[in-house]
């Protein structure tokens, strides 16, 4: 990490035996009252539910400021406490995106938590509108405008953003014919509204919560707008909250994350314990200069994939390069990718979802609430000036996370101003954040925590990927999170999980 170079010093020197902790007042909450305007019953197949897991739809307005005008529906999952002796709260987990579905996450980590948490909540989540099983917003945007490597802006070869750029305003202009008020709805501010809409229903005087990536600033702005409703609050894998620039800034921090991320790949494609298949260079020095050479090779000559009429690009390889460093779990197939695309007789195999488009909803609400969030830049040039300095400074994302976005042709602009997070409030928030993280790079979450203030501790985690609570399995991490969530104790200062 090239900035905040002090604090990170000072970080790195705290000891992860530093945990001496201290409990946090005023924890206790009472058991729920009784639900209201939910009616539990069975999940749909289609959600893959945990034994125990229930599921209810949740009525809030379409726009708050009409309170009484169109109501929508929000898909809502729970599993409730195995041990209603020991049960202190509900915990809402707050998913990542902007996407992602909250139930699915439940059914994903559900289990680990109900063993780790030992009864202390039932366990809550919803699909933010446009997700999931929750109401949708369509732009009607055309296939090709729909597929992974067109909805990242990639430039060309040269670095040219002519193609994005007419893109971007096609999509903008296609939201603007066809989204209508459901697509103006989406944003932060509601899912955060949304979100107390639920508390409500659920009887719970405040909540607790597990919130991922862009579900940190979700639970940020929650805590920021509604302080005396947060119980225990962990952010995990934060970015930087700036007002000014919300998403943008978080899409330009990939480019670091890259950066910061990448030597763990090389460093285990060129472990000789590797098959051959699968170790790429003798020296990790050498594996980022290969996976340059191969996409810039890929650039002019793409390669037919197993997948028909979809052939692996240069681009196509830098987006699987990116999706493979948020766990190490994918650094296998993502060796074996390029392995097969460096062997002239291979026949590459693309990661699934490289090989055809998204839902038309799910790239809408991806679009949508970056772009309802927040004003971004409107000068074409301005963008073209960005992505030739970042292709110089970060050439794993070669500009990517810099290029423009529909965001630059929005009609209206952002639906309202954006929160700006403070470090006015109880001190209840648990951060944790590991070191080398793709998406949401340590250097960048150090602005949540700076803006927080003497409301947060951070745990630093020395290793990388992206999300750490029961996702990297580091123990004192997984330690720190359980202790504050179970006990209401919190590392006493900031400290390093090693």
């Amino acid at each position: 990490m090239t900035t905040n170079r002090g604090r990170k010093a000072l970080m790195l020197a705290l000891s992860a035996t530093a945990v001496a902790g201290v409990a946090l007042a005023g924890g206790g909450v009472a058991p729920a009252a009784a639900a209201t305007g939910l009616e539990w019953g069975d999940c749909a197949p289609a959600v893959k539910p945990l034994p125990g897991q229930q599921c209810a739809m949740l009525s809030v307005p379409l726009d708050y400021a009409r309170p009484d005008g169109e109501q929508i529906q929000l898909a809502v999952s729970r599993l409730r406490s195995d041990r209603p002796e020991a049960r202190r709260g509900t915990l809402m987990v707050i998913p990542g995106g902007p996407g992602s579905s909250g139930v699915q996450r439940l059914g994903q980590k559900g289990a680990a938590l109900t063993k780790e948490l030992n009864g202390a909540y039932d366990l809550v989540a919803f699909d933010p509108r446009g997700v999931g099983g929750s109401a949708k917003a369509r732009c009607g945007f055309a296939e090709d405008d729909r597929r992974l490597v067109t909805l990242r802006s990639w430039p060309a070869a040269d670095g040219g953003i002519g193609e994005n750029t007419a893109r971007s305003r096609r999509m903008a202009e296609a939201c603007e014919r066809n989204g209508g008020a459901m697509l103006r709805g989406l944003t932060t501010a509601n899912q955060v509204r949304d979100l107390d809409r639920l508390r409500q229903a659920l009887g719970e005087r405040k909540l607790s919560a597990w919130s991922v990536s862009y579900g940190t600033y979700v639970a940020a702005v929650y805590a920021q707008k509604f302080p005396e409703r947060t119980d225990r609050w962990v952010l995990d894998s934060s970015s930087d909250p700036d007002p000014k620039r919300v998403a943008r800034g978080w899409l330009e921090g990939m480019a670091r994350g890259a950066d910061d991320r990448f030597p763990d790949f090389a460093a285990w494609a060129s472990d000789p314990a590797r098959p051959a298949a699968l170790r790429l260079a003798e020296r990790p020095e050498d594996v980022g200069p290969l996976f340059l050479d191969l996409a810039a090779r890929l650039d002019h000559e793409p390669r037919p994939s197993s997948t028909p009429g979809v052939p692996l690009t240069g681009t196509v390889l830098r987006q699987a390069l990116q999706q493979s460093l948020y766990a190490d779990a994918a650094f296998e197939s993502f060796a074996r990718l390029m392995s097969q695309a460096l062997d002239p007789k291979g026949v590459p195999v693309l990661p699934p979802e490289l090989t055809g488009p998204m839902p038309d909803e799910a790239a809408t609400v991806s679009v949508g609430v970056i772009c309802n969030d927040v004003d971004w830049p409107r000068s074409v040039p301005s963008y073209e000036r960005a992505v030739a300095a970042d292709r110089i400074r970060h050439p794993l994302t070669a500009g990517m996370p810099s290029n423009i976005t529909p965001c630059a042709f929005w009609k209206g602009g952002a639906v309202e101003k954006p929160t700006r997070i403070t470090d006015h409030g109880p001190s209840n928030i648990l951060m944790i954040q590991n070191l080398r993280d793709p998406s949401t790079p340590h250097s960048v979450g150090l602005k949540m925590r700076q803006a927080l203030g003497d409301r947060a501790r951070l745990v630093s985690v020395d290793k990388g990927g992206h999300a750490v609570y029961l996702g990297t399995g580091n123990a004192c991490g997984d330690r720190s999170v359980t202790r504050f969530l179970t006990e209401g104790v919190r590392p006493a200062e900031d400290v390093l999980c090693r």
